[in-house]
Formats: structure tokens, sequence, C-alpha cells
């Protein structure tokens, strides 16, 4: 039987939430222009994490910054060191950048702050900015230096999966900077980079 939200009227269409896969784990690869767009406005120094890298997708974009990338994630999924705790090691790191499972933001950001030396970034919804928990826990506290919002919506298609319709959730890169004001900049990403980068 048709999973009725992947079809509304006989056409496709894909879900507002993410779900996760059959084997458990919320694991959907990042497109490549997605990390793009973030190495296109963020200038790293020094080393990166990628601490839920999945099957690399994010990971081989930021290998093209010529900087050491660490990748790790908690699953095997065939890429980067398996079995690693993000939320229970205590590795750190210049830079950490990763696409958080989605029901694990908060811990990740909690964690991210903590052990990034320089500058942490999280793909996030851009409805993570809503919310008084986070406002007084996480914002009021921690705020990010800078908000990069998509312009263009992101698809997360689940590993192997066919891609076909367009997203319906807006996303953005929340960027913690160590040398930054306590201060939040939001900023809007230039259409543009799904044409350029959808083939990387």
């Amino acid at each position: 039987m048709a999973d009725s939200t992947y079809n509304l009227n006989g056409g496709f269409k894909p879900t507002a939430k993410r779900r996760a896969d059959l084997a458990g784990p919320d694991f959907f690869p990042t497109p490549a222009w997605a990390t793009h767009a973030l190495i296109d406005n963020e200038k790293f120094d020094s080393d990166i994490w990628e601490c839920a890298c999945g099957d690399g997708a994010m990971s081989r974009v930021l290998e093209q910054t010529g900087l050491p990338v660490f990748s790790s994630d908690l699953y095997d999924r065939g890429f980067g060191k398996t079995g690693v705790d993000f939320l229970g090691s205590k590795r750190r790191a210049s830079n950490i950048v990763t696409n958080p499972p989605y029901n694990s933001a908060e811990a990740f950001v909690r964690a991210g702050v903590e052990r990034a030396d320089k500058k942490f970034a999280l793909l996030l919804r851009l409805a993570f900015l809503e919310g008084a928990n986070r406002a007084n826990t996480i914002f009021k506290v921690t705020p990010p230096a800078r908000v990069h919002v998509f312009s263009e919506r992101i698809t997360f298609y689940m590993k192997d999966a066919t891609a076909k319709g367009s997203g319906t959730t807006a996303y953005a890169w929340f960027v913690w900077d160590k040398q930054a004001s306590n201060k939040t900049e939001l900023r809007w990403l230039s259409p543009g980079y799904k044409a350029r980068y959808s083939r990387s």
C-alpha cells in the first residue's frame, strides 16, 4: 500500500517531517550543494570534525577546503571512524561541522559549543529558532554568531531513495563562532547553489 505521506492526489510529495530509515537511526545524507553553501560563506582554518558523518556526503565536500577532516559516526555507514558517540565523547576540535540527528539537535548544540575551539556549524531547520525552552537554554546563553538561511529548499532523502519532488521545510546553517561577539547576525544565502553544485 502506498504511503499517504508520499502521495497526495496521485502525485509524489516529500514528507514535511524527516523519518528514520528502517534500520532505526536518523540517516539522511546531506546534498553536496548544501555543504558548499557553508564553506563558500564561512572561512575555516585548522582541523574540522564531522561528527555524524554517515556515508561521508558532507565530509567529502569539507575535504575540498584542503583542511584536515576527521569523520566519525555512532553507526557504521561505510565511512569514517564508527562507534563514536559524539554526545559522550571528550574529543575536541578546532571546528565541528555536521547535520545532526533530528531528535538530538539540542544535545548536539550543547556538546558542540563546548568542544569546538573556533567554530561550530550545524545544519538545522529554520524553525529551530523558535521555542521558549531553546530561547532560555540555548539562545540566551550561547547564541549563534550567524544564521545562514537557505533561499532554496533542501530535500533530504533516505539513502538510495529515488529523488523526486521538492522539500517543504526551510533550513539554515547555524554557526557558533568563538571569535565573534555575543550577537546573532541573520544572513540569506544567495539562490543558485543547488544548480551550481547539484552534481558535486
